[in-house]
Protein backbone atom coordinates (compact mmCIF):
# COMPACT_ATOMS: atom_id res chain seq x y z
CA UNK A 1 0.00 0.00 0.00
CA UNK A 2 1.10 3.57 -0.68
CA UNK A 3 1.80 5.60 2.39
CA UNK A 4 0.33 9.00 2.68
CA UNK A 5 2.65 11.87 2.13
CA UNK A 6 1.33 13.57 5.21
CA UNK A 7 3.60 12.02 7.77
CA UNK A 8 3.47 8.48 6.41
CA UNK A 9 0.06 7.78 7.95
CA UNK A 10 -1.98 5.00 6.49
CA UNK A 11 -5.26 4.73 8.35
CA UNK A 12 -6.13 1.52 6.56
CA UNK A 13 -2.89 -0.30 7.21
CA UNK A 14 -4.68 -2.83 9.35
CA UNK A 15 -7.66 -3.16 7.01
CA UNK A 16 -6.72 -6.41 5.32
CA UNK A 17 -7.25 -7.46 1.76
CA UNK A 18 -6.68 -4.21 -0.12
CA UNK A 19 -5.68 -4.66 -3.73
CA UNK A 20 -5.88 -1.85 -6.32
CA UNK A 21 -8.97 -2.35 -8.43
CA UNK A 22 -8.00 -2.10 -12.13
CA UNK A 23 -11.36 -0.41 -12.84
CA UNK A 24 -11.16 2.08 -9.96
CA UNK A 25 -10.76 5.26 -12.03
CA UNK A 26 -13.57 4.39 -14.42
CA UNK A 27 -15.73 3.39 -11.45
CA UNK A 28 -14.96 6.75 -9.85
CA UNK A 29 -16.37 8.61 -12.84
CA UNK A 30 -19.59 6.62 -12.61
CA UNK A 31 -20.07 7.68 -9.00
CA UNK A 32 -19.12 11.30 -9.76
CA UNK A 33 -21.64 11.60 -12.59
CA UNK A 34 -24.39 10.19 -10.36
CA UNK A 35 -23.34 12.44 -7.49
CA UNK A 36 -23.31 15.47 -9.76
CA UNK A 37 -26.90 14.78 -10.80
CA UNK A 38 -28.12 14.43 -7.23
CA UNK A 39 -26.41 17.60 -5.99
CA UNK A 40 -27.34 19.57 -9.10
CA UNK A 41 -30.99 18.85 -8.43
CA UNK A 42 -30.76 20.82 -5.17
CA UNK A 43 -30.42 24.12 -7.08
CA UNK A 44 -31.34 23.45 -10.71
CA UNK A 45 -35.07 23.58 -10.00
CA UNK A 46 -34.89 27.05 -8.41
CA UNK A 47 -34.85 28.89 -11.75
CA UNK A 48 -37.95 27.01 -12.92
CA UNK A 49 -40.13 27.71 -9.86
CA UNK A 50 -42.04 30.63 -11.44
CA UNK A 51 -42.90 28.52 -14.49
CA UNK A 52 -43.89 25.50 -12.37
CA UNK A 53 -46.08 27.68 -10.16
CA UNK A 54 -47.87 29.14 -13.18
CA UNK A 55 -48.34 25.87 -15.09
CA UNK A 56 -49.53 23.83 -12.10
CA UNK A 57 -51.57 26.65 -10.50
CA UNK A 58 -49.65 26.24 -7.24
CA UNK A 59 -49.35 28.57 -4.28
CA UNK A 60 -45.92 30.00 -3.31
CA UNK A 61 -45.79 27.72 -0.25
CA UNK A 62 -46.57 24.63 -2.35
CA UNK A 63 -43.99 25.39 -5.02
CA UNK A 64 -41.32 26.08 -2.38
CA UNK A 65 -41.63 22.46 -1.28
CA UNK A 66 -40.35 21.40 -4.71
CA UNK A 67 -36.95 22.70 -3.57
CA UNK A 68 -37.08 22.40 0.21
CA UNK A 69 -38.72 18.96 0.30
CA UNK A 70 -35.89 17.51 -1.77
CA UNK A 71 -33.29 19.05 0.56
CA UNK A 72 -35.15 17.74 3.63
CA UNK A 73 -35.37 14.06 2.66
CA UNK A 74 -31.85 14.23 1.19
CA UNK A 75 -30.43 15.24 4.60
CA UNK A 76 -32.58 12.79 6.57
CA UNK A 77 -31.22 9.75 4.70
CA UNK A 78 -27.48 10.43 4.71
CA UNK A 79 -26.12 8.87 7.91
CA UNK A 80 -28.44 5.87 7.85
CA UNK A 81 -27.63 5.25 4.19
CA UNK A 82 -23.91 5.46 4.91
CA UNK A 83 -24.20 2.94 7.75
CA UNK A 84 -26.23 0.55 5.58
CA UNK A 85 -23.55 0.76 2.90
CA UNK A 86 -20.86 -0.08 5.48
CA UNK A 87 -22.87 -2.98 6.90
CA UNK A 88 -24.25 -4.48 3.68
CA UNK A 89 -22.81 -3.56 0.30
CA UNK A 90 -22.04 -0.04 -0.91
CA UNK A 91 -22.34 -1.11 -4.54
CA UNK A 92 -25.83 -2.55 -3.99
CA UNK A 93 -27.08 0.49 -2.05
CA UNK A 94 -25.61 2.85 -4.65
CA UNK A 95 -27.20 1.09 -7.62
CA UNK A 96 -30.60 0.75 -5.93
CA UNK A 97 -30.57 4.41 -4.93
CA UNK A 98 -29.46 5.51 -8.38
CA UNK A 99 -32.21 3.45 -10.01
CA UNK A 100 -34.74 5.01 -7.65
CA UNK A 101 -33.41 8.48 -8.45
CA UNK A 102 -33.98 7.87 -12.17
CA UNK A 103 -37.51 6.53 -11.62
CA UNK A 104 -38.51 9.43 -9.36
CA UNK A 105 -36.98 11.94 -11.80
CA UNK A 106 -39.34 10.57 -14.44
CA UNK A 107 -42.22 10.85 -11.97
CA UNK A 108 -41.33 14.51 -11.32
CA UNK A 109 -41.29 15.29 -15.02
CA UNK A 110 -44.65 13.60 -15.58
CA UNK A 111 -46.40 15.01 -12.48
CA UNK A 112 -49.86 16.37 -13.47
CA UNK A 113 -50.28 18.56 -10.38
CA UNK A 114 -48.25 20.18 -7.62
CA UNK A 115 -49.13 17.56 -5.00
CA UNK A 116 -47.73 14.67 -7.00
CA UNK A 117 -44.70 16.73 -7.98
CA UNK A 118 -43.89 17.42 -4.32
CA UNK A 119 -44.34 13.73 -3.41
CA UNK A 120 -42.05 12.70 -6.28
CA UNK A 121 -39.47 15.28 -5.19
CA UNK A 122 -39.53 13.95 -1.61
CA UNK A 123 -38.88 10.44 -2.95
CA UNK A 124 -36.19 11.71 -5.31
CA UNK A 125 -34.43 13.46 -2.42
CA UNK A 126 -34.57 10.27 -0.34
CA UNK A 127 -32.95 8.30 -3.18
CA UNK A 128 -30.27 10.99 -3.56
CA UNK A 129 -29.59 10.84 0.19
CA UNK A 130 -29.06 7.07 0.02
CA UNK A 131 -26.71 7.47 -2.93
CA UNK A 132 -24.55 10.37 -1.71
CA UNK A 133 -22.56 8.77 1.17
CA UNK A 134 -21.68 5.78 -0.99
CA UNK A 135 -19.69 8.14 -3.23
CA UNK A 136 -17.15 9.14 -0.58
CA UNK A 137 -17.16 5.64 0.94
CA UNK A 138 -16.34 4.02 -2.40
CA UNK A 139 -13.42 6.43 -2.79
CA UNK A 140 -12.17 5.34 0.63
CA UNK A 141 -12.58 1.72 -0.43
CA UNK A 142 -11.01 1.94 -3.90
CA UNK A 143 -8.07 4.30 -3.31
CA UNK A 144 -5.13 4.68 -0.95
CA UNK A 145 -2.41 7.27 -0.35
CA UNK A 146 -1.84 9.98 -2.94
CA UNK A 147 -4.40 8.42 -5.27
CA UNK A 148 -7.07 8.97 -2.64
CA UNK A 149 -6.19 12.68 -2.55
CA UNK A 150 -6.57 12.92 -6.32
CA UNK A 151 -9.87 11.06 -6.23
CA UNK A 152 -11.21 13.34 -3.50
CA UNK A 153 -10.05 16.27 -5.63
CA UNK A 154 -12.42 15.18 -8.38
CA UNK A 155 -15.12 14.55 -5.78
CA UNK A 156 -14.63 18.02 -4.31
CA UNK A 157 -14.87 19.55 -7.78
CA UNK A 158 -18.15 17.72 -8.26
CA UNK A 159 -19.58 19.02 -4.97
CA UNK A 160 -18.48 22.60 -5.58
CA UNK A 161 -19.40 22.87 -9.24
CA UNK A 162 -22.77 21.13 -8.94
CA UNK A 163 -24.04 23.75 -6.49
CA UNK A 164 -22.85 26.68 -8.60
CA UNK A 165 -23.86 25.11 -11.92
CA UNK A 166 -27.49 24.47 -10.99
CA UNK A 167 -28.80 27.90 -12.04
CA UNK A 168 -26.73 27.76 -15.24
CA UNK A 169 -28.00 24.31 -16.23
CA UNK A 170 -31.57 25.17 -15.30
CA UNK A 171 -31.49 28.37 -17.34
CA UNK A 172 -30.00 26.58 -20.35
CA UNK A 173 -32.64 23.83 -20.26
CA UNK A 174 -35.46 26.36 -20.00
CA UNK A 175 -34.00 28.30 -22.92
CA UNK A 176 -33.79 25.17 -25.11
CA UNK A 177 -37.11 23.63 -24.01
CA UNK A 178 -39.22 26.73 -24.46
CA UNK A 179 -42.94 26.57 -23.89
CA UNK A 180 -45.29 26.13 -20.95
CA UNK A 181 -44.12 22.57 -20.22
CA UNK A 182 -40.40 23.17 -20.73
CA UNK A 183 -39.65 22.88 -17.00
CA UNK A 184 -40.32 19.13 -17.17
CA UNK A 185 -37.04 18.63 -19.04
CA UNK A 186 -35.16 19.71 -15.93
CA UNK A 187 -36.17 16.30 -14.56
CA UNK A 188 -36.23 14.28 -17.79
CA UNK A 189 -32.57 15.13 -18.49
CA UNK A 190 -31.63 12.82 -15.61
CA UNK A 191 -33.07 9.75 -17.33
CA UNK A 192 -30.50 8.95 -20.07
CA UNK A 193 -27.56 9.94 -17.85
CA UNK A 194 -28.87 7.93 -14.90
CA UNK A 195 -29.66 4.81 -16.94
CA UNK A 196 -26.16 4.84 -18.46
CA UNK A 197 -24.63 5.27 -14.98
CA UNK A 198 -26.62 2.27 -13.66
CA UNK A 199 -25.42 0.05 -16.51
CA UNK A 200 -21.78 1.10 -16.10
CA UNK A 201 -22.00 0.87 -12.32
CA UNK A 202 -23.16 -2.75 -12.47
CA UNK A 203 -20.06 -3.54 -14.47
CA UNK A 204 -17.39 -1.41 -12.77
CA UNK A 205 -18.22 -0.81 -9.10
CA UNK A 206 -16.57 -3.10 -6.54
CA UNK A 207 -18.51 -4.95 -3.88
CA UNK A 208 -18.04 -4.30 -0.16
CA UNK A 209 -16.50 -7.17 1.79
CA UNK A 210 -18.80 -8.27 4.57
CA UNK A 211 -17.28 -8.04 8.05
CA UNK A 212 -20.04 -9.35 10.28
CA UNK A 213 -21.32 -5.87 11.11
CA UNK A 214 -24.67 -6.27 9.46
CA UNK A 215 -26.87 -5.14 12.35
CA UNK A 216 -28.20 -1.58 12.06
CA UNK A 217 -28.97 0.54 15.12
CA UNK A 218 -32.70 1.17 14.60
CA UNK A 219 -33.22 3.33 17.75
CA UNK A 220 -30.28 5.44 16.56
CA UNK A 221 -31.86 5.77 13.11
CA UNK A 222 -35.10 6.99 14.71
CA UNK A 223 -33.39 9.45 17.07
CA UNK A 224 -31.11 10.91 14.42
CA UNK A 225 -33.95 11.21 11.92
CA UNK A 226 -36.19 13.02 14.42
CA UNK A 227 -33.37 15.36 15.45
CA UNK A 228 -32.42 16.32 11.89
CA UNK A 229 -36.10 16.70 10.95
CA UNK A 230 -36.73 19.03 13.90
CA UNK A 231 -33.75 21.20 12.92
CA UNK A 232 -34.53 21.35 9.21
CA UNK A 233 -38.32 21.60 9.12
CA UNK A 234 -38.50 25.25 10.28
CA UNK A 235 -35.81 26.11 7.71
CA UNK A 236 -37.59 24.53 4.77
CA UNK A 237 -40.76 26.34 5.89
CA UNK A 238 -38.94 29.67 6.17
CA UNK A 239 -40.81 31.31 3.28
CA UNK A 240 -44.14 30.71 5.01
CA UNK A 241 -43.02 31.89 8.46
CA UNK A 242 -41.63 28.58 9.67
CA UNK A 243 -38.75 30.09 11.64
CA UNK A 244 -40.92 32.53 13.60
CA UNK A 245 -43.71 30.00 14.31
CA UNK A 246 -41.69 26.81 14.65
CA UNK A 247 -38.56 28.12 16.40
CA UNK A 248 -39.21 25.75 19.30
CA UNK A 249 -38.40 22.82 17.03
CA UNK A 250 -34.75 23.91 17.09
CA UNK A 251 -34.71 23.25 20.84
CA UNK A 252 -36.42 19.91 20.34
CA UNK A 253 -33.89 18.97 17.66
CA UNK A 254 -30.90 19.81 19.85
CA UNK A 255 -32.39 17.81 22.75
CA UNK A 256 -33.11 14.75 20.58
CA UNK A 257 -29.61 14.85 19.08
CA UNK A 258 -28.15 15.01 22.60
CA UNK A 259 -30.07 11.84 23.45
CA UNK A 260 -28.80 10.31 20.20
CA UNK A 261 -25.18 11.04 21.19
CA UNK A 262 -25.67 9.47 24.60
CA UNK A 263 -27.25 6.39 23.01
CA UNK A 264 -24.33 6.01 20.61
CA UNK A 265 -21.84 6.25 23.48
CA UNK A 266 -23.77 3.62 25.38
CA UNK A 267 -23.63 1.24 22.41
CA UNK A 268 -19.87 1.75 22.09
CA UNK A 269 -19.39 1.08 25.81
CA UNK A 270 -21.35 -2.18 25.44
CA UNK A 271 -19.27 -3.22 22.42
CA UNK A 272 -22.27 -2.94 20.07
CA UNK A 273 -22.18 -1.31 16.62
CA UNK A 274 -23.53 2.28 16.68
CA UNK A 275 -25.13 4.10 13.79
CA UNK A 276 -22.53 6.88 14.05
CA UNK A 277 -19.50 6.09 16.19
CA UNK A 278 -18.77 9.09 18.48
CA UNK A 279 -15.08 8.21 18.31
CA UNK A 280 -15.07 9.65 14.79
CA UNK A 281 -15.23 13.09 16.40
CA UNK A 282 -12.91 12.43 19.34
CA UNK A 283 -10.16 10.14 18.07
CA UNK A 284 -10.05 10.40 14.25
CA UNK A 285 -7.67 13.24 13.50
CA UNK A 286 -9.20 16.13 11.57
CA UNK A 287 -12.74 14.79 11.39
CA UNK A 288 -14.45 17.10 13.90
CA UNK A 289 -12.70 20.22 12.61
CA UNK A 290 -13.36 19.30 8.98
CA UNK A 291 -17.05 18.73 9.65
CA UNK A 292 -17.25 22.13 11.35
CA UNK A 293 -15.42 23.90 8.53
CA UNK A 294 -17.71 22.32 5.92
CA UNK A 295 -20.91 23.15 7.79
CA UNK A 296 -19.98 26.81 8.33
CA UNK A 297 -18.81 27.20 4.73
CA UNK A 298 -22.01 25.79 3.27
CA UNK A 299 -24.13 28.21 5.34
CA UNK A 300 -22.78 31.03 3.19
CA UNK A 301 -21.95 29.17 0.00
CA UNK A 302 -25.32 27.55 -0.72
CA UNK A 303 -27.57 30.57 -0.28
CA UNK A 304 -25.42 32.86 -2.42
CA UNK A 305 -26.68 31.44 -5.70
CA UNK A 306 -30.33 32.03 -4.90
CA UNK A 307 -29.50 35.62 -3.96
CA UNK A 308 -27.63 36.16 -7.23
CA UNK A 309 -30.57 34.68 -9.16
CA UNK A 310 -33.02 37.01 -7.40
CA UNK A 311 -30.84 40.06 -8.01
CA UNK A 312 -30.12 39.37 -11.67
CA UNK A 313 -33.59 38.14 -12.68
CA UNK A 314 -35.74 40.54 -10.66
CA UNK A 315 -33.43 43.46 -10.12
CA UNK A 316 -31.76 43.56 -13.56
CA UNK A 317 -34.46 41.70 -15.52
CA UNK A 318 -32.06 39.01 -16.77
CA UNK A 319 -33.40 35.80 -18.28
CA UNK A 320 -32.75 32.58 -16.30
CA UNK A 321 -30.01 31.62 -18.77
CA UNK A 322 -28.30 34.99 -18.64
CA UNK A 323 -28.56 34.99 -14.86
CA UNK A 324 -26.88 31.59 -14.73
CA UNK A 325 -24.14 32.66 -17.13
CA UNK A 326 -23.39 35.68 -14.93
CA UNK A 327 -22.13 33.36 -12.16
CA UNK A 328 -20.39 30.91 -14.52
CA UNK A 329 -16.90 32.30 -13.71
CA UNK A 330 -17.22 31.04 -10.14
CA UNK A 331 -18.12 27.54 -11.34
CA UNK A 332 -15.22 27.48 -13.81
CA UNK A 333 -12.72 28.63 -11.21
CA UNK A 334 -14.02 26.13 -8.67
CA UNK A 335 -13.82 23.18 -11.08
CA UNK A 336 -10.27 23.91 -12.19
CA UNK A 337 -8.92 24.60 -8.70
CA UNK A 338 -10.54 21.57 -7.04
CA UNK A 339 -8.80 19.10 -9.34
CA UNK A 340 -5.41 20.73 -8.68
CA UNK A 341 -6.09 20.94 -4.94
CA UNK A 342 -6.58 17.18 -4.74
CA UNK A 343 -2.94 16.73 -5.80
CA UNK A 344 -1.62 19.29 -3.31
CA UNK A 345 -3.52 18.44 -0.14
CA UNK A 346 -0.96 15.93 1.18
CA UNK A 347 1.79 18.53 0.79
CA UNK A 348 0.12 21.67 2.14
CA UNK A 349 -2.68 20.28 4.31
CA UNK A 350 -5.02 22.74 6.03
CA UNK A 351 -3.15 25.72 4.54
CA UNK A 352 -5.01 25.06 1.27
CA UNK A 353 -8.34 25.52 3.03
CA UNK A 354 -7.16 28.73 4.70
CA UNK A 355 -6.01 30.18 1.36
CA UNK A 356 -9.17 28.99 -0.37
CA UNK A 357 -11.51 30.55 2.17
CA UNK A 358 -9.57 33.80 1.95
CA UNK A 359 -10.02 33.75 -1.83
CA UNK A 360 -13.77 33.12 -1.56
CA UNK A 361 -14.22 35.93 0.98
CA UNK A 362 -12.22 38.41 -1.12
CA UNK A 363 -13.93 37.36 -4.37
CA UNK A 364 -17.52 37.51 -3.10
CA UNK A 365 -16.85 40.65 -1.07
CA UNK A 366 -15.42 42.44 -4.11
CA UNK A 367 -18.36 41.20 -6.22
CA UNK A 368 -20.83 42.66 -3.73
CA UNK A 369 -19.07 46.03 -3.78
CA UNK A 370 -18.90 46.16 -7.59
CA UNK A 371 -22.58 45.27 -7.98
CA UNK A 372 -23.43 47.90 -5.33
CA UNK A 373 -21.44 50.86 -6.62
CA UNK A 374 -20.44 50.26 -10.29
CA UNK A 375 -22.77 51.37 -13.11
CA UNK A 376 -25.39 48.66 -13.58
CA UNK A 377 -24.78 48.29 -17.31
CA UNK A 378 -21.17 47.19 -16.76
CA UNK A 379 -21.24 45.88 -13.16
CA UNK A 380 -21.86 42.20 -14.11
CA UNK A 381 -18.90 42.37 -16.51
CA UNK A 382 -16.64 43.97 -13.92
CA UNK A 383 -17.61 41.24 -11.45
CA UNK A 384 -16.42 38.45 -13.76
CA UNK A 385 -12.72 38.33 -12.71
CA UNK A 386 -13.41 38.62 -8.97
CA UNK A 387 -16.07 35.90 -9.21
CA UNK A 388 -13.47 33.72 -10.92
CA UNK A 389 -11.09 34.47 -8.03
CA UNK A 390 -13.80 33.44 -5.58
CA UNK A 391 -14.31 30.24 -7.56
CA UNK A 392 -10.61 29.43 -7.41
CA UNK A 393 -10.81 29.86 -3.67
CA UNK A 394 -13.89 27.65 -3.47
CA UNK A 395 -12.04 24.89 -5.30
CA UNK A 396 -9.36 24.97 -2.61
CA UNK A 397 -11.98 24.71 0.15
CA UNK A 398 -14.33 21.82 -0.60
CA UNK A 399 -11.92 19.28 -2.07
CA UNK A 400 -9.07 19.58 0.49
CA UNK A 401 -11.53 19.75 3.39
CA UNK A 402 -13.25 16.53 2.32
CA UNK A 403 -9.87 14.82 1.90
CA UNK A 404 -8.51 15.93 5.28
CA UNK A 405 -11.78 15.14 7.04
CA UNK A 406 -12.08 11.59 5.72
CA UNK A 407 -8.50 10.46 5.02
CA UNK A 408 -7.92 8.97 8.51
CA UNK A 409 -11.37 7.35 8.74
CA UNK A 410 -11.16 3.52 8.63
CA UNK A 411 -12.77 2.08 5.52
CA UNK A 412 -15.24 0.05 7.61
CA UNK A 413 -16.69 3.36 8.90
CA UNK A 414 -16.38 5.32 5.65
CA UNK A 415 -20.07 5.37 4.74
CA UNK A 416 -21.32 6.60 8.09
CA UNK A 417 -18.49 9.16 8.29
CA UNK A 418 -19.24 10.49 4.80
CA UNK A 419 -22.94 10.60 5.60
CA UNK A 420 -22.38 12.59 8.80
CA UNK A 421 -20.07 15.01 6.98
CA UNK A 422 -22.65 15.62 4.26
CA UNK A 423 -25.45 15.91 6.83
CA UNK A 424 -23.60 18.85 8.36
CA UNK A 425 -23.19 20.37 4.91
CA UNK A 426 -26.89 19.89 4.12
CA UNK A 427 -27.87 21.50 7.44
CA UNK A 428 -25.57 24.41 6.66
CA UNK A 429 -27.02 24.67 3.17
CA UNK A 430 -30.56 24.66 4.60
CA UNK A 431 -29.67 27.53 6.95
CA UNK A 432 -28.10 29.50 4.10
CA UNK A 433 -30.86 28.96 1.57
CA UNK A 434 -33.47 29.97 4.15
CA UNK A 435 -31.66 32.93 5.73
CA UNK A 436 -30.01 34.71 2.79
CA UNK A 437 -33.05 35.04 0.49
CA UNK A 438 -35.06 35.97 3.59
CA UNK A 439 -32.67 38.85 4.31
CA UNK A 440 -32.76 39.86 0.65
CA UNK A 441 -36.56 40.13 0.71
CA UNK A 442 -36.52 41.88 4.10
CA UNK A 443 -34.29 44.71 2.86
CA UNK A 444 -36.14 44.87 -0.46
CA UNK A 445 -39.49 45.20 1.29
CA UNK A 446 -38.29 48.15 3.34
CA UNK A 447 -36.40 50.13 0.71
CA UNK A 448 -37.06 48.62 -2.75
CA UNK A 449 -33.27 48.72 -3.15
CA UNK A 450 -32.06 45.62 -4.99
CA UNK A 451 -28.43 46.62 -4.64
CA UNK A 452 -28.74 47.15 -0.90
CA UNK A 453 -30.57 43.84 -0.53
CA UNK A 454 -27.79 42.05 -2.41
CA UNK A 455 -25.01 43.57 -0.27
CA UNK A 456 -26.85 42.73 2.95
CA UNK A 457 -27.39 39.10 1.94
CA UNK A 458 -23.84 38.59 0.64
CA UNK A 459 -22.41 40.28 3.72
CA UNK A 460 -24.32 37.84 5.91
CA UNK A 461 -22.99 34.93 3.81
CA UNK A 462 -19.46 36.16 4.41
CA UNK A 463 -20.02 35.95 8.18
CA UNK A 464 -20.36 32.15 7.92
CA UNK A 465 -17.30 31.97 5.69
CA UNK A 466 -15.22 34.09 8.07
CA UNK A 467 -16.22 31.76 10.92
CA UNK A 468 -15.14 28.81 8.77
CA UNK A 469 -11.84 30.59 8.04
CA UNK A 470 -11.23 31.15 11.77
CA UNK A 471 -11.74 27.44 12.50
CA UNK A 472 -9.53 26.38 9.58
CA UNK A 473 -6.80 28.83 10.66
CA UNK A 474 -6.90 27.46 14.20
CA UNK A 475 -6.45 23.91 12.88
CA UNK A 476 -3.65 24.97 10.51
CA UNK A 477 -1.70 26.65 13.32
CA UNK A 478 -2.25 23.64 15.58
CA UNK A 479 -1.06 21.38 12.77
CA UNK A 480 2.08 23.50 12.42
CA UNK A 481 2.83 23.35 16.14
CA UNK A 482 2.57 19.56 16.14
CA UNK A 483 5.02 19.27 13.26
CA UNK A 484 7.50 21.74 14.79
CA UNK A 485 10.02 19.98 17.12
CA UNK A 486 9.92 21.21 20.72
CA UNK A 487 13.19 22.78 21.90
CA UNK A 488 14.86 20.69 24.58
CA UNK A 489 15.86 22.19 27.90
CA UNK A 490 19.50 21.81 29.11
CA UNK A 491 18.61 19.03 31.57
CA UNK A 492 17.05 16.94 28.78
CA UNK A 493 20.10 17.43 26.60
CA UNK A 494 22.45 16.47 29.40
CA UNK A 495 20.48 13.31 30.16
CA UNK A 496 20.33 12.24 26.50
CA UNK A 497 22.52 9.11 26.08
CA UNK A 498 23.66 10.20 22.63
CA UNK A 499 24.78 13.56 24.02
CA UNK A 500 26.54 11.84 26.90
CA UNK A 501 28.53 9.62 24.52
CA UNK A 502 29.49 12.64 22.39
CA UNK A 503 30.79 14.50 25.45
Amino acid sequence: MTASASGGRNPDAQEDGYEPDPHRWRALWVTLVAGFMSLLDVTIVAVALPTIQRDLHASPAQVQWVVSGYALTFALALVTAGRLGDALDRRRIFLLALSGFVIFSAACGAAPDITLLVVARLAQGLAAGFMAPQNSALIQQMFRGAERGRAFGFFGATVGVSSAAGPIAGGAILALASGPQGWRWIFYVNLPIGILAVLLGRRLLPRTRRSGRGRVDLPGVLLLGLGVLALMYPLVQADSGGISHLWWLFLVGVAVLAVFVQWQRRLVARGAQPLLDPRLFTTVRGYAVGAGVGTLYFIGFSGVWLVFALFYQRGLDFSPLRSGLAVTPFALGSASAAVVAGRLVDRFGRLLTVCGLTGVIVGLGATALLLRFAPLDIAPWLATPVLFLGGLGGGFVVSPNITMTLRDVPVRMAGAAGGALQTGQRLGAAVGTAALPGLFYLVLGRSDDYRGALVTALGSALVGMVASLALATFDWRREGRKRRPRPKCPDEIANNPVHARQT
